[in-house]
């Protein structure tokens, strides 16, 4: 710790810090524009000048910028000082001759740092009377738009893009005071976390382009704190809404989880929760073959309940995007020996020895802020931008850690950006991938192996035997193989604190023993390492805590006719295995029930179908690949604004047809209430109740506010259905009100923030005024509760190792390989990831392509044992032989490592 003097007064800090972030971790504001608390310090927009002073008896003192100012044991600084505060208000002018000063058309009105810091320094006068200099704006892409006039040169957009996250198609053009940010040519940003340019960027040069459509400033939203339904991380979000619709999603900040930063499917990957096809009012057929009629709540509880109470057997089939609530109540609507958890039997078999590992291999399961600072990595079987983007980011800051390292042995402090990159160049802690093809990440890896799933496997149990003798030995290992397991195994046990992160992505339960099994040997030679397991979906982890029947098990049920009545809870079966099979299922059903939110093939064939509320329009637990369970709020009432909806919670639908079935009057149910059955009856998650404050949480006596205390126009939102405004609708099941009126503010902790708002912070920069220190953690801890830990105990090896692959002849070997856009049940249903997402195309290796005869673009057919597909073809110069690489979400019925054909266009059409 440090001893500083600011203005008089003494302060305790970390000396490791610079004056800037030392000040704004004491809730001092000090201006500025280049730096950002996840990227360091270049010192390049001079805007936060403070004047130092030697010793207590300078009275002169010199202007310094707190930036790039290391917060040293007696250092005497003045903020207040009259030149430091002239210097700093010219500063600004000078950035401000070119701006456009577009405030009221521009999109980050109310919610910009340059307007903050403007105002801080007290520039209120505009002196420049000659011509801007102006530029042309870049078609970025469906996700980002383009104002390169607003631009003050703070760099920070291009260190973000290039030096954090990785991209390399964003640059600085120019030279002097005429520098353009952008492409070299026109085009879609290719960095899948080009979204963070809209958080990032000061002004209004990158905004978000999904929100342009339907504009709606900052304090005129409605927003509630959220996890993303995306991907099994976790991150905290919060979703803006207004009239009904959201309207963006901003990054929320979690000190372990996402921190700063989202990818770009969490933030734009909301579109199917305004579309206007969603199902808002129950719909009933009694035989498949006629028409729907909407219904009112009480008739389609009535007409279920009666459907259900004749049958001789009902199923319920739970869904891993659906919140622990609703699946407990699906459970308990069905009872126990009558659950499935809709998850095809392969991956249930995957979710569940990831469980056992998580508890059973000796080492914890790290968050994201853990992982960047493990300083050796092996990666088996994922390509972790595509399966659990922010897990990806979060291995490129661990790998490029290492310059930080290089630079503390040299005493240069760790924010000083630029020295810091300039000294580490392309020096990484060490990151080793084995996974078929190539990966966004094999540019900091310092090895990668293109390999099939089984291979991947035989270099995992190969690691851990080069570990730990006591491991079992691979046969039949090739020098290749054996050299880089005995290297990988130099290198983690040379680590401080190795990571192995694996995953479900290729469904080989094999890499996953032989990952547990690298964990076990680390445990046993009493390393600091982790062990992190990814996930499919946003309650994958959860659902497998609950526990269930696969889904082939229900299918069977019905079809055997040993059940003749599903209820479906928010899942597109058609998604999860092949049709045929599917329909086999609901044609023998003589009842369906579906509770969804979105108007799938599976909704088309249900005799009942209730309207679910998205995660926008619902209350919910989920946890996340780490173990953590999280509750995500109500943003808005559907029916506020659309009276004639009638959506409603999954957990709440299933409470009133459980009470219809039994004929009870046991009235409705609170969420608090349904929060504890499930951690009652469900040990694994008995800490849920932990993970989120009670209803009755209350700030200085108030509820807190969903919406900014300059919300406007509440009267007039409504005035198409009434001309009197109702009063606002109560929530009793969250400390939150749907108003502006109830706690807002930032200086009484809380771990549930709707929105980053401070006295003179209206930018995402407000989230510093919300934490202990810059970077930390939110003052009164992060959401969420850790439900895994390993169990102590000296755990035993897996021991069964997979053959060789061997590639056949003329057949060759299906890997489903996830996709970050498109590959997902819900947001390849928003038009934006639409726009973005390549064209699905089938990997191959080149020599594969040449025997067929295919190039890149050629269509090929996959022809398995149950589905077919066609597909043009994507030649992958890494790939092994024998291999075929299939995009997630297209075949439900191609099973992971099945053996199909492959037919050239070309040949059909000369058979045909």
């Amino acid at each position: 710790m440090a001893t500083i003097h600011v203005d008089g007064q003494r302060f305790e800090v970390d000396g490791a810090d610079n004056l800037l972030n030392a000040c704004l971790s004491l809730g001092l504001d000090v201006p500025y524009f280049c730096w950002h608390p996840a990227l360091g310090s270049v010192g390049a927009c001079r805007q936060c000048a403070v004047k130092q002073y030697k010793d207590a008896d300078d009275t002169q003192g010199m202007l310094v910028m707190s930036c790039m100012t290391p917060a040293a044991d007696g250092t005497r600084i003045s903020i207040d000082d009259d030149e430091a505060r002239e210097f700093r208000a010219s500063v600004i002018e000078w950035l401000m001759i070119h701006h456009p000063h577009d405030c009221p058309v521009c999109e980050e009105g109310g919610h910009c740092h340059l307007q903050d810091m403007t105002v801080m320094t007290g520039h209120d006068r505009r002196r420049y009377r000659f011509s801007k200099r102006t530029h042309r704006n870049q078609d970025l892409g469906p996700f980002i738009a383009h104002e390169m006039n607003r631009c003050i040169t703070c760099y920070r957009c291009v260190r973000f893009y290039r030096d954090y996250a990785g991209g390399e198609d964003l640059g600085a053009f120019g030279a002097n005071d005429n520098i353009y940010f952008g492409r070299s040519q026109e085009g879609v940003l290719e960095s899948p976390f080009s979204g963070n340019l809209t958080e990032v960027c000061p002004t209004g040069v990158f905004t978000d382009q999904t929100h342009s459509q339907r504009y709606t400033r900052k304090w005129d939203l409605q927003f509630a704190p959220s996890v993303c339904h995306q991907c099994a991380v976790g991150c905290n979000i919060s979703p803006g809404e207004r009239y009904g619709d959201i309207r963006r999603i901003e990054n929320r900040y979690h000190g372990e989880v996402n921190r700063y930063f989202l990818c770009d499917r969490g933030r734009f990957g909301y579109g199917y929760v305004n579309r206007d096809d969603r199902p808002r009012r129950p719909e009933w057929r009694s035989h498949r073959d006629e028409d729907r009629v909407t219904l009112e709540v009480d008739a389609a509880l009535n007409l279920g309940a009666d459907r259900l109470r004749r049958a001789r057997r009902v199923i319920g089939i739970g869904s891993p995007r659906a919140s622990l609530e609703s699946n407990h109540r699906l459970r308990a609507l069905v009872g126990d020996d009558n659950f499935s958890t809709g998850v095809a039997a392969a991956e249930q078999r995957c979710l569940a020895l990831m469980q056992s590992l998580n508890h059973g291999c000796g080492l914890p399961t790290p968050t994201l802020r853990d992982v960047e600072r493990h300083d050796a990595i092996l990666v088996l079987g994922e390509d972790l931008i595509q399966s659990a983007a922010r897990l990806g980011l979060a291995v490129r800051q661990a790998a490029q850690a290492r310059q930080a390292a290089l630079a503390g042995e040299r005493e240069i402090p760790y924010w000083h950006d630029a020295a810091v990159r300039t000294l580490g160049q392309d020096s990484y802690h060490p990151v080793f991938i084995a996974y078929p093809t190539t990966t966004e990440l094999d540019d900091v890896t310092e090895a990668r192996w293109a390999l099939a799933p089984d291979d991947i496997a035989r270099l995992g149990f190969a690691v851990a035997h080069e570990i730990d003798a006591k491991a079992p030995a691979v046969a039949g290992l090739d020098a290749a193989t054996r050299e880089a397991a005995s290297n990988i195994a130099s290198r983690l046990m040379a680590a401080e604190r190795p990571l192995v992160i694996s995953g479900g992505s290729l469904g080989s339960e094999a890499i996953l023993e032989a990952a547990g099994n690298v964990a076990r040997a680390l445990s046993r030679r009493a390393l600091s390492g982790g062990l992190l397991l990814v996930r499919r979906e946003a309650n994958s982890t959860g659902l497998a805590m609950i526990g269930g029947e696969p889904l082939e098990w229900a299918l069977d049920e019905l079809v055997s006719q040993r059940a003749d009545a599903v209820v479906i809870l928010e899942n597109d079966l058609y998604q999860r295995l092949p049709a045929a099979r599917i329909d086999a299922a609901i044609s023998a059903a003589e009842t369906l029930v579906v509770l969804d939110h979105q108007r799938t093939a599976t909704w088309e064939q249900a005799h009942l179908g209730l309207p679910a509320a998205s995660f926008a329009e619902a209350d919910g637990t989920l946890v996340s690949l780490e173990g953590r369970a999280q509750r995500f709020y109500q943003v808005f009432n559907p029916a506020y604004l659309r009276p004639e909806a009638r959506i409603r919670e999954s957990w709440r639908w299933l409470h009133a047809l459980r009470a219809d079935l039994l004929r009870q009057d046991i009235g409705d149910i609170a969420f608090d209430d349904v929060t504890r059955e499930c951690a009652r009856r469900y040990p694994a998650l008995g800490a849920i109740v932990e993970a989120a404050p009670d209803a009755d949480d209350r700030v200085s006596g108030l509820k807190l506010a969903r919406e900014p205390h300059r919300y406007s126009g509440r009267t007039a939102m409504r005035a198409h259905v009434d001309v009197s405004e109702p009063r606002t609708p109560r929530d009793l099941d969250s400390p939150f009100t749907f108003s502006m009126e109830g706690y807002s503010g930032f200086d009484r902790p809380r771990e549930e923030v709707a929105f980053a708002w401070a006295p003179g912070w209206n930018s995402p920069q407000a989230w510093n005024k919300f934490t202990d220190e810059v970077g930390g953690h939110l003052r009164a801890g992060d959401p969420g509760v850790r439900l895994i830990k390993p169990h102590p105990g000296d755990h035993d090896y897996a021991m069964a190792i997979p053959e060789r692959f061997c590639a056949r002849e003329d057949q060759w070997q299906v890997v489903i390989l996830p996709r970050l856009f498109g590959g997902d049940e819900t947001s390849s249903r928003a038009a934006p990831i639409l726009a973005r997402a390549a064209p699905a195309a089938v990997s191959l290796a080149f020599d594969d392509a040449t025997y067929l005869g295919v190039s890149d673009d050629d269509r090929l057919e996959i022809v398995g044992h149950r589905e077919s597909l066609m597909l043009p073809v994507y030649r992958d110069a890494s790939q092994p032989n024998g291999v075929v690489g299939v995009p997630a979400g297209l075949a439900p019925g191609l099973v992971v490592g099945e053996w199909v054909r492959l037919i050239p266009a070309s040949d059909e059409e000369g058979q045909a």
